[in-house]
């Protein structure tokens, strides 16, 4: 275990194993007819303490003894020294067993369900958990117990901060010291201690890390301790909105069906059931987001009651992205008219984090949507090419500033305190010899900083980011992927910085009346970020990548047409979120590595999401369920999209089999892999 090599027993002491495994066994066998008969007399608990000297890992042995002290009060008045010595013989056996195996579970959890029968010795326990740190100050077990002892007893948590000190004091590698201090200073923040303001206890926190970073550089405790400062220097507790579609001051154009017009450079959207999607994006998980906790005023009639949806897995009430559909076609003629249409978030409570934090800050945005004549609609009949049509952007375009409204959480938050203290880290840290850890830590600083920073100074930190993420790729090859992930957040976060650099991404597709394309092709990508800031996109191209998956672009509601051709997607479940796109109609996945790696779904109890589901309801399902077992992952994602192109050519999975598969479960595709279909 542990690396640890396997030596050869000797004859004598296979002899004393052998010997000590026939009385384990016996002790076991005698134990069992005791616990399933219900005996709880004095010897069969004796034989129950026996066993466990020996084992303290026997759980059923310790569950026992609970039953037998259960027993033993229900038969007895209500004798205070009667039960204390009861149970203070229960502590005994405990202590005994801890000498055998400090880190058994089950005597752990059985000292805690003693103190929780009320027991006297409550105030002793600490004494006896100094004694038991002092033989192996890191023991996590000791530590969670530690602070089931101090809720029992109302210790202050200042108290037990200060106990950190010590042991600390004592040795900078008690890895389970530092992370009993950031539980503790997580509640004594969030609570506004006597104290502890976050502008000035994080700092001192600072200080006191350095001294274990600096003194040894190679042991990793401190290095935890200090990643967890930096997200409570970069991060609020209180739910803030990031962004939101439309932006505030936009001019959006809405018609119905398709159009081959142009009304607009920019901001035209048109919808087939004619609804437009309204995107609120948080910087953290919250629920509660309803008609009653955001209102919009507008004179579009249908839309008194809108539903909001979590962008989420099913059955998840909390998320980052929220949507709802506002209707502009109704039975009243309203074409060929402006509306004003204001949303007013936080005036009323209920919407609240996943870690329980009100959402406080209220926020309006006003948009103005111009509802044109219904143009004559024609299904898809060209096909959408990714080569040809495409207009630059103007970097200086109005319409471009008004619709990426950047980092409007920064104006949310006291960002001064925090700046000046990831300042002097930064200056801190670029004096440290090059190492791995070092440059790690200087890179998150940098982005951190990056994150609260000014656009001017943004770009020079995010080129210097890239460079040592570059380093670390080169010198820690067992980390790569994780180094070319956070590489990829921090060049989409250099990408949507500003105005400036996104526009050099931006084009305008002639053939799709003048689409927003965002091009984020042949970056080397492995991982999605940034999307709070593109929810304006309707084409989308991260083609010649290295994505293993789509997860994060939930949130782009607009998006009609994506390139992942060229990844290393390898399954259509890595495509789930694409499941939330209702506008998207043109996919491409071609050359990937779909069906490479199938999962052999025989070897579990459940062959596959679809066993005991509602599946074989689904026409599809009746009609072919065969298949739609075999294609499970694929079924689950296309039907759900209403897709009009897609290509799937260069994986494993094409074939005939396949695209018949296909054609049953998107009945309104029009092109499949170059192809058009005769319908």
């Amino acid at each position: 275990m542990h690396g640890r090599p396997r030596k050869a027993y000797k004859p004598e002491e296979e002899a004393a194993s052998a010997a000590k495994a026939a009385k384990l066994r016996a002790l076991q066998s005698q134990f069992m007819s005791n616990h399933h008969n219900k005996i709880y007399t004095k010897e069969a608990v004796d034989l129950s303490t026996k066993l466990l000297e020996i084992n303290p890992e026997a759980y059923t042995a310790w569950n026992y003894r609970k039953l037998a002290v259960e027993d033993k009060l229900s038969r007895i008045e209500s004798d205070p020294d009667l039960i204390k010595t009861i149970l203070d013989e229960e502590l005994r056996v405990v202590e005994s067993a801890l000498s055998q195996n400090f880190k058994s579970y089950g005597a752990w959890h059985h000292r805690k369900w003693v103190l929780s029968k009320g027991h006297s010795s409550v105030g002793n326990e600490l004494q006896l958990l100094n004694k038991f740190q002092k033989l192996d100050t890191r023991n996590f077990h000791a530590w969670n117990y530690r602070r089931f002892v101090v809720e029992l007893t109302k210790r202050s948590e200042q108290d037990e901060l200060k106990y950190t000190d010590d042991m600390i004091g004592s040795d900078f590698s008690n890895y389970s010291a530092w992370h009993n201090r950031s539980v503790l200073l997580s509640s004594l923040l969030a609570r506004k201690a006597d104290g502890f303001l976050p502008n000035k206890k994080i700092p001192d926190e600072y200080k006191l890390v350095q001294n274990a970073i600096f003194t040894d550089e190679d042991d990793q405790s401190g290095w935890f301790y200090h990643l967890w400062l930096l997200d409570q220097t970069v991060n609020v507790e209180t739910p803030l909105l990031t962004s939101s579609w439309p932006s505030h001051g936009s001019r959006i154009s809405l018609y119905a069906g398709c159009s081959n017009g142009s009304f607009s450079k920019l901001t035209t959207f048109g919808s087939e059931s004619g609804y437009f999607p309204l995107v609120l994006n948080f910087d953290q998980a919250v629920g509660g987001v309803s008609s009653s906790t955001v209102t919009i005023d507008t004179e579009l009639k249908g839309n008194e009651d809108l539903v909001w949806e979590p962008v989420s897995k099913k059955n998840s009430h909390v998320s980052c992205v929220w949507v709802a559909r506002l209707k502009y076609i109704s039975s009243e003629p309203c074409f060929g008219k402006e509306y004003k249409v204001k949303v007013k978030i936080g005036n009323s409570p209920g919407i609240v984090s996943s870690r329980g934090c009100n959402f406080s800050a209220s926020y309006e945005f006003v948009f103005t949507a111009h509802v044109h004549d219904t143009v004559e609609e024609s299904s898809q009949e060209g096909i959408v090419s990714w080569t040809d049509g495409f207009d630059i952007w103007d970097a200086e375009s109005k319409d471009l500033n008004a619709l990426t409204t950047l980092d409007r959480s920064n104006a949310q938050m006291d960002s001064k305190w925090r700046q000046e203290a990831i300042a002097e880290e930064i200056d801190l840290f670029r004096e440290l010899p090059d190492s791995k850890i070092g440059k790690l830590t200087l890179a998150r600083l940098l982005m951190a900083k990056a994150m609260i920073s000014d656009d001017a100074v943004k770009g020079v930190h995010y080129n210097e980011i890239l460079e040592l993420y570059k380093d670390l790729m080169a010198l820690d090859s067992s980390h790569y992927q994780y180094y070319k992930d956070v590489h990829s957040v921090a060049l989409l976060r250099k990408v949507t910085s500003s105005t400036e650099d996104l526009s050099g991404h931006l084009f305008r597709c002639r053939n799709m009346n003048n689409s927003v394309c965002l091009r984020l092709n042949n970056l080397s990508l492995s991982r999605i970020a940034s999307v709070e800031k593109l929810l304006f996109v309707q084409m989308l191209d991260l083609s010649h990548n290295e994505l293993h998956s789509t997860e994060g672009l939930g949130g782009m509601q607009l998006l009609s047409c994506l390139n992942l051709s060229h990844n290393r997607i390898r399954s259509f479940s890595a495509l789930d979120s694409l499941r939330h796109l209702k506008q998207l109609r043109v996919l491409d996945v071609s050359h990937n590595h779909i069906g490479e790696h199938s999962v052999d779904t025989t070897r579990y109890l459940c062959s596959s999401p679809l066993f005991n589901s509602e599946w074989t309801q689904d026409e599809v399902g009746r009609q072919m369920p065969t298949l739609v077992t075999k294609y499970w992952d694929a079924y689950f994602v296309l039907r759900d999209l209403n897709l009009k192109q897609l290509d799937i050519t260069g994986n494993v999975i094409a074939g005939d089999v396949f695209s018949s598969f296909v054609l049953r479960v998107v009945p309104k595709l029009v092109w499949l892999d170059g192809k058009k279909l005769e319908i």
